[in-house]
């Protein structure tokens, strides 16, 4: 069993008991944080977020820490411009510790749905007499006017 949960806009893969680096969150180390599904697979099969409604992952805060330094080096040549940065990036350690008991306590139920009747079938529509369907005769195009310039004389 696993589930897809959302956090910070990005989305994470977690079975129970596995830990996960999140985005920093607040709270302490051993509160405990609940996030939403966006797909559970278990038993029942895999179901997206509009089938398992009210659906949580739940986890504890474990740690809280910075990434490995990653050097941010600006430079332009021939300008004697340089600037080093450096920057770490805050994270929170959380452990799964339950996904949504109500996939193992209530099951989707399939709504009964009545019998939908057959959609009425639309009537043609009345063929035209056979003088509109007839072919019109393609527009005449007129003469030009203008006449042609005449070709240009040689000298001798």
């Amino acid at each position: 069993m696993y589930a897809i949960f959302d956090n910070g806009g990005k989305q994470y893969k977690a079975c129970i008991g596995d830990l996960v680096k999140l985005e920093k969150l607040s709270g302490k180390v051993g509160d405990s944080v609940e996030f939403p599904v966006v797909l559970v697979s278990d038993d029942n099969g895999v179901r997206v977020a509009n089938e398992v409604e009210g659906l949580k992952v739940k986890a504890e805060i474990v740690s809280e820490g910075k990434d490995k330094k990653i050097i941010v080096f600006k430079y332009k040549p021939k300008k004697n411009e340089r600037k080093k940065q450096g920057h770490r990036q805050p994270f929170t350690t959380v452990k799964v510790t339950a996904i949504g008991e109500a996939v193992a306590e209530k099951p989707a139920a399939k709504k009964a749905t009545a019998a939908k009747k057959p959609a009425a079938k639309k009537e043609a529509p009345a063929e035209k007499p056979a003088t509109e369907t007839a072919a019109k005769p393609a527009a005449k195009k007129p003469a030009s006017t203008a006449a042609k310039k005449p070709a240009a004389k040689k000298a001798e």
